[in-house]
């Protein structure tokens, strides 16, 4: 079969192009086009819960972003047929936003999504301590200074970065993605020690994160997608979990599993696109697209550490002396759980009379 010369062929294609949206077959057209690359720009910023972790598949781009085919922003981009530039990294912080991943906006961007905060409060930490058993943590001391960060220092720090994100991408529509409550008030996790109070005021935190995120939001004319709703049933603990619990290994623990990202992000900020769904959508991106393009920036994504959750080890020195000062036998776990909700009664009555 004799091919034409490329000038001919790339005119052959305009023409077909042109007659096509003349037609009103343009949705013929996306069939021919690579999943993703059908519908715009759309650049994904922010920190594990959009890269992905939790899912426990990741691209391999030479970084610890932890990218994930399985997360919301690869899910969205290949059912509304959109170009992804993947920029979300685990471990990312306001600042780390800002240095490393707005380079990918331009005015030509359509879409960006963005989730950030919980490193700044350090939500890591605040689990790590959480974790812990009552007579060896102080958890409520822990969430009070995440709730403080959250209430008096975040909100500036987003509208500064709100503000750097329109400026980058003027013409974009901006969602704002929020967190999810983790925990149903029970811990069914034989290595950690969380009690029904701390359960119940770490999910409060969560929803005071969401607030202080959707106002910043609103104030720069963005979108927030309040994820709570959907997940709601499905916490840590709940018969169907969407939120892994401790896990190995350990940076998958209280992370959005695959389905809660397909089932609980999807179906909350899918829709905020304003994108009619290509009738050629693709379930998946290629995992090989992703990692080619999310190479581009590996240098300055090699900046970020992942902010993990540390689960509780009652060898170290910290928990002897507390055992100690508590008069906790560590060689039985009757005695370590007995103290633990003594202290954790205590921790939630010294709350209440608080609140």
């Amino acid at each position: 079969m004799k091919s034409f010369p490329r000038r001919r062929r790339l005119t052959a294609a305009v023409l077909t192009l042109v007659a096509a949206i003349g037609s009103g077959l343009v949705s013929a057209i996306a069939l021919a086009l690579p999943a993703g690359a059908a519908g715009g720009s759309y650049v994904a910023l922010g920190d594990s819960y959009s890269s992905g972790t939790g899912t426990r598949t990741y691209i391999n781009d030479g970084t610890s972003c932890f990218r994930s085919v399985y997360a919301y922003p690869s899910l969205d981009a290949a059912q509304l047929g959109l170009s992804l530039t993947f920029r979300a990294c685990s471990g990312a912080k306001v600042a780390d936003v800002t240095t490393t991943q707005l380079s990918a906006l331009t005015t030509s961007t359509a879409y960006v999504t963005i989730s950030v905060g919980g490193n700044d409060a350090g939500f890591a930490d605040v689990l790590t301590e959480c974790a812990l058993p009552g007579w060896m943590s102080n958890c409520n001391g822990a969430i009070d200074g995440a709730q403080s960060i959250i209430t008096n220092v975040l909100p500036g720090r987003l509208s500064t970065l709100y503000t750097s994100i329109r400026s980058k991408a003027p013409n974009a529509r901006v969602i704002v993605v929020g967190y999810p409550r983790i925990f149903n008030g029970e811990d069914c996790n034989a290595g950690t020690w969380f009690s029904p109070s701390e359960e119940s005021r770490l999910n409060s935190t969560a929803d005071l994160l969401n607030a202080k995120t959707a106002a910043a939001a609103s104030a720069q004319g963005f979108t927030f997608a309040n994820p709570t709703p959907r997940f709601i049933g499905h916490a840590v603990c709940d018969d169907v979990e969407w939120i892994n619990g401790l896990s190995n290994p350990i940076r998958e623990s209280y992370h959005p599993n695959r389905t809660g990202h397909a089932s609980g992000y999807v179906p909350v900020t899918k829709p905020l696109f304003g994108v009619t769904v290509p009738a050629a959508a693709a379930a998946m991106l290629s995992a090989s697209t992703v990692e080619k393009d999310a190479r581009r920036f590996t240098a300055v994504d090699r900046r970020i550490t992942p902010k993990e959750f540390v689960a509780p080890d009652l060898t170290s020195p910290r928990a002897r002396a507390a055992a100690a000062a508590a008069g906790v036998d560590l060689s039985s776990r009757a005695s370590i759980d007995r103290a633990d909700r003594i202290w954790s009664e205590r921790q939630a009555a010294q709350w209440a009379a608080r609140s």
